[in-house]
């Protein structure tokens, strides 16, 4: 049998009338559980958002559970079955805003947090929250707005513009995207953890090296580990078995609690 229980949840998003689907996966036990919330990635291409399939991320899960956390998967507006307007488009790659992407994004995650604070089932403080890749992104525009609720971000292969045309280690405003990265590290104070691979080719190493360099240097808090190479695409790190990352996650939890 599945070690954990699994539940379908809807979720009001900052789109009147749009329910963000969601999974939620929770211990054995009544509660209240701390809450770890994870959030995908996305694509420009609109095709592809319309089949994503729910987002599900089965070892980190499993791995949050097995620590006694519940954990809440949510699925978008402009994704898949939740469908609704796409409000965290970049723009033209020519000149991209990923300030705005980043915000849109963290406006939905913010609607998560504050409907899973008013839920007996989960701690009303000191949520983790999780992104991957422009879910990563959007978790650092979060960070600027250093939410009460939250007491620290996970990252993996953090970014947004990459593999323009599909083409490695193509980023559409790498500049740009290192300039942002500073503006929401100038107001974030939250500890976060960003974990990326050597061989991403959305985001190289060394883009996403400066983008940490660039956010700690605006001020904010954050531990930056480039992993080895992971299979063929290091962008998928976060769908890695959970020896390849859980170290950094538990000493980064553990650090928190003291």
């Amino acid at each position: 049998g599945t070690p954990f229980r699994r539940e379908a949840w809807l979720i009001p998003s900052p789109q009147p009338g749009i329910l963000m689907r969601a999974t939620l996966f929770r211990p054995a036990g009544t509660g209240p559980f701390p809450l770890a919330i994870i959030n995908h990635g996305s694509v420009e291409d609109p095709d592809q958002r319309a089949l994503a399939r729910l987002p599900q991320f089965p070892e980190l899960t499993a791995w949050l559970v097995g620590r006694g956390y519940a954990v809440l998967v949510p699925e978008r507006p402009g994704h898949g079955k939740t469908r609704g307007r796409y409000s965290e488009s970049e723009g033209a790659c020519g000149s991209p805003d990923f300030l705005s992407a980043g915000n849109a994004t963290a406006d939905d995650i913010a609607a998560v947090i504050g409907f899973a604070a008013k839920q007996p089932l989960f701690r009303p403080r000191g949520m983790l929250i999780i992104g991957n890749s422009a879910g990563g992104w959007g978790a650092l525009a979060l960070a600027s707005r250093n939410p009460k609720t939250v007491a620290a971000i996970i990252g993996f292969a953090i970014g947004r513009g990459g593999r323009q045309h599909d083409l490695a280690n193509n980023n559409c405003g790498p500049d740009r995207l290192v300039a942002t990265a500073a503006t929401y590290g100038r107001t974030a104070r939250v500890p976060t953890r960003w974990l990326s691979a050597k061989n991403d080719t959305y985001f190289s190493p060394k883009l996403s090296a400066r983008l940490a360099e660039a956010y700690a240097a605006g001020g904010g808090k954050v531990e930056y580990h480039l992993l080895p190479p992971i299979g063929r695409e290091g962008h998928a790190l976060i769908a890695a078995p959970a020896a390849v990352w859980q170290d950094y996650l538990a000493r980064f939890l553990a650090s928190l609690r003291q």
